[in-house]
């Protein structure tokens, strides 16, 4: 075979693959929008260290649904370092947190029953 015969039958091979890369896509985003528009809700948690001077608290929490996070230990910021001062480590609560620019902020926490 020529050479150029050789270049048309790559190019029109990998031309009839773009079409089903394209829709095999398309087919992922879907999912991955529902996942994200899941309504915010509070998500549990156990408070595992507070520092009230930089207003940030580290909660082992399950899983946040609205910001598709599993369940984890990690830092969060309060909004307002008020929102700290009725904790103590060791209490079980209930908070709803929100991804402001890639930082994870603490809007609201409701201590349970001790």
């Amino acid at each position: 075979m020529k050479p150029t015969h050789i270049l048309a039958i790559c190019a029109l091979t990998l031309g009839s693959c773009l079409p089903v890369a394209a829709s095999a896509q398309n087919a992922v985003a879907p999912n991955k929008t529902a996942t994200s528009a899941t309504p915010a809700s509070l998500t549990d948690g156990e408070v595992r260290k507070i520092d009230p001077g930089t207003g940030k608290v580290t909660i082992k929490h399950g899983d946040i649904q609205h910001l598709d996070m599993p369940g984890m230990t990690m830092v969060f910021t309060a909004r307002d370092k008020a929102l700290l001062a009725p904790l103590k480590v060791g209490d079980k609560i209930r908070f709803m947190a929100t991804d402001e620019g890639g930082k994870l902020i603490i809007t609201e926490i409701q201590p349970l029953a001790r």
